[in-house]
């Protein structure tokens, strides 16, 4: 992995094909929040469909807690496609045949010249793509656990939101002075305080 993808370095922010065909960038699907990145090897990896299948059952969680999930393979779109409705991943795949990822991190997996895969990585990213966490999934158990996810993305949502503890000095008197912009998920331009989804 390039030296500077390392906790508080920015991700790059790829532009690639999703499932469907439309290019998509990072920052765009992370927008505000939180999110987990997988770069996997694909369709055809076993380890990849478990570990997608263990994020898949969790990820109602992910929903409810504003925290977004994208797995980049270097499969072509079919591929993607049966991928992601194999694992019945909800979230947004990107494809990468051209290996312009795997090329630019350094995470090409020599060891398997016949798929050319890149080395699994999972990457907690903080909004702007900033790097909490990076986990080597070469073996599957470098892959990072729910728990581990959980634990990750506690700290990193913690740092990133400040509305994480309601009793923090000032955002009391905020509220009530209607300044919304220190709570996620209401937005200052609806009179109301009408909650809006994240």
């Amino acid at each position: 992995m390039r030296s500077d993808i390392t906790p508080g370095g920015v991700f790059p922010d790829y532009a690639l094909p999703d499932h469907t065909g439309t290019e998509r960038t990072l920052g765009e699907l992370q927008g505000g929040d939180p999110m987990v990145l997988l770069l996997a090897r694909g369709h055809y990896c076993p380890k990849d469909h478990q570990q997608h299948l263990e994020l898949a059952a969790a990820q109602p969680r992910f929903a409810v807690a504003y925290t977004r999930i994208v797995t980049v393979t270097t499969d072509d779109r079919r591929s993607l496609q049966e991928f992601r409705a194999s694992v019945g991943a909800q979230w947004t795949f990107l494809s990468d045949p051209g290996r312009i990822v795997q090329r630019d991190l350094d995470i090409q997996e020599y060891t398997d010249p016949e798929n050319d895969p890149m080395i699994p990585h999972t990457l907690v990213l903080k909004p702007g793509l900033v790097v909490h966490s990076v986990y080597n999934g070469y073996w599957f158990w470098g892959r990072p656990s729910p728990a581990e996810l959980w634990r990750d993305l506690r700290a990193a949502t913690a740092e990133v939101r400040p509305d994480w503890d309601l009793g923090a000095p000032g955002l009391r008197e905020a509220w009530d002075a209607g300044d919304w912009s220190h709570f996620h998920g209401w937005d200052r331009r609806v009179g109301t305080g009408a909650r809006v989804a994240g």
